[in-house]
């Protein structure tokens, strides 16, 4: 069980943990850098201006909560200010944030953003593919919502699963428009009378892809508008641990009794897909250190039209040309450069073997070391 609590100083992360109170007092009490990523759903200060009503003259259950209320908008960006400053302290130097907004705020914490030194990487469209119709008909009916992605400074390092955000979009690049349902069903919680346990719950699909995409697991993920936790019960879900941070009681015991009921992925389902830019490099001259190929061995182009030999400093030497594998099979093709380890092949057993493999299994070694 995790549990809920109050601490003014921290030595070290509360992990797994709730933490109620204040965004920004208990952000300054934790540790400094020492979060991966932060995901934000601050208040969209909607500036109501009397109740909405559906044509049947029922009252639509909208953000009316004293927590949403700001008496101007200089209030509202000096506690975007503040919020901010708090999270760049506790980012690790190659951490990010991701923030969530309607048009009611989304822009005016860009512009803070930028103004406290982040480095926005992209705005994503959360398109809702049902959204809430526009009952007074005055206006468009508002469908999407806006997310910032920003590292914490220009030119830093950041955390980009570009392999496994494609395979989750079918093999095609992920784009920075988003089609995914609000939250409803039985993913939406309700209270002890039945009715919305939080106004704007988020989906999990939505922190999935977040998280999925921007994070790796054991990392640490925090949020300080936590609400019902669907950032730590999906951080919960993908090995990723999380710190929430909520000053509403009601929305703190819901979130618990959600995130002590989420069970963990085991391991081998948290893997995600990996660009091959991020394998460990391997030399060919360590395939020919450790034996797997000597030197005179003969190797073949996979189309056969080509051969050459192994030299013992991992070089090949052909009937006109000497170099690397990549070198000496563009030379040999024509070709500005060539992938020598997917172009050339030794055989065993009269069978071709690509020269790949044993990179492979030299890589599956260190991995497992």
């Amino acid at each position: 069980m995790t549990k809920m609590t109050k601490i003014k100083s921290a030595d070290a992360l509360p992990l797994n943990t709730i933490l109620a109170g204040d965004c920004i007092e208990q952000m300054n009490s934790l540790p400094a850098e020492s979060v991966d990523l932060i995901f934000a759903d601050p208040p969209y200060n909607l500036q109501l201006r009397g109740d909405l009503h559906r044509p049947d003259n029922s009252k639509v259950d909208a953000v009316d909560d004293h927590w949403d209320q700001f008496s101007s908008f200089a209030v509202y960006d000096k506690f975007t200010q503040d919020w901010l400053k708090a999270a760049k302290r506790l980012l690790k130097p190659n951490g990010a944030i991701w923030v969530i907004g309607s048009y009611h705020n989304i822009f005016r914490v860009g512009a803070t953003l930028q103004n406290e030194g982040y480095w926005i990487l992209n705005d994503v469209v959360w398109r809702k593919s049902n959204p809430m119709p526009n009952f007074r008909g005055k206006r468009l009916t508002n469908a999407h919502e806006t997310m910032i992605w920003a590292s914490k400074s220009e030119g830093a390092k950041y955390t980009f699963n570009y392999e496994a955000l494609k395979a989750l979009n079918e093999g095609i690049q992920m784009r920075s428009d988003w089609v995914l349902p609000i939250c409803n069903g039985h993913e939406r919680l309700k209270d002890e009378n039945g009715d919305k346990a939080h106004p704007t719950q988020k989906p999990e699909s939505l922190l999935h892809r977040v998280l999925v995409g921007a994070t790796k697991p054991g990392d640490v993920v925090l949020d300080p508008f936590f609400g019902t936790g669907t950032t730590g019960a999906v951080a919960k879900m993908l090995g990723r641990d999380w710190i929430g941070i909520e000053r509403e009681e009601a929305y703190r015991k819901v979130a618990q009794k959600r995130i002590d009921a989420v069970r963990k992925f085991d391991k081998s389902a948290l893997e995600v897909s990996t660009s091959k830019r991020a394998q460990p490099r391997v030399p060919f001259g360590q395939v020919v250190e450790r034996g797997m190929l000597r030197p005179g061995e003969e190797l073949w182009s996979m189309n056969g039209r080509h051969k050459a030999k192994v030299r013992a400093d991992g070089t090949l030497i052909g009937d006109d040309i000497k170099g690397s594998i990549h070198q000496v099979g563009a030379h040999l093709e024509g070709a500005p450069s060539c992938n020598g380890w997917t172009y050339w092949c030794f055989k065993r057993d009269g069978k071709q073997v690509p020269i790949d493999v044993l990179r492979q299994q030299i890589r599956a070694e260190m991995e497992n070391n």
